[in-house]
């Protein structure tokens, strides 16, 4: 089975850092050949973003909404995740994401802001639906010659989070079962 996987990055700047450190953590996080990955890199969709409706726009909403894994990935603004990131995410509904396994990543220019991905992406995530297997990755840039180790290392947190998800679903109640109420 292939997996459907996708970075969304929100970053104005188009190829940006933060779009390399989102894909380079795929790259690590999974088996070479067992996913087919899409990225939306909102620069490139600036002009659209904003417009309702919009069948583009649509269309690469659905399409993560679809994703059996999605890297949401931006800059730091003003202590969290750009308006540009937000913007896309508020065009799902409630439990839009449903079904996606989502891993928020932000980039900054220091630590000081290194509780953002966990405290503020990781929550509308989850409200949207995504399951968010552990604490999001806060990337410093100045890093950047050190991203394949870095990369490396979240990757191998978050296969243990996922490893640990999956022998917990095994013993889980089947989602048919009913409970009766007292």
């Amino acid at each position: 089975m292939t997996l459907h996987v996708a970075v969304v990055v929100g970053n104005p700047k188009p190829q940006s850092r933060t779009l390399r450190v989102a894909t380079t953590l795929v790259g690590h996080l999974l088996e070479p050949d067992s996913y087919e990955l899409q990225v939306v890199d909102l620069a490139d969709h600036q002009n659209e973003l904003f417009d309702w409706p919009s069948a583009t726009m649509a269309a690469l909403n659905a399409s993560v909404a679809e994703s059996d894994l999605v890297i949401f990935a931006s800059p730091t603004y003003k202590a969290t995740y750009t308006g540009l990131l937000k913007a896309f995410l508020d065009r799902y509904p409630a439990n839009g994401l449903d079904g996606v396994v989502a891993i928020p990543v932000l980039t900054g220019a220091n630590a000081s802001h290194s509780m953002g991905p966990t405290y503020t992406l990781a929550p509308l995530l989850v409200e949207l639906g995504a399951t968010v297997p552990g604490r999001g990755l806060y990337f410093i840039t100045s890093q950047m010659d050190h991203l394949k180790e870095i990369a490396d290392a979240a990757a191998s947190g978050y296969r243990a989070d996922l490893a640990r998800l999956a022998r917990l679903s095994i013993h889980a109640r089947p989602a048919t079962l009913e409970v009766s109420a007292k």
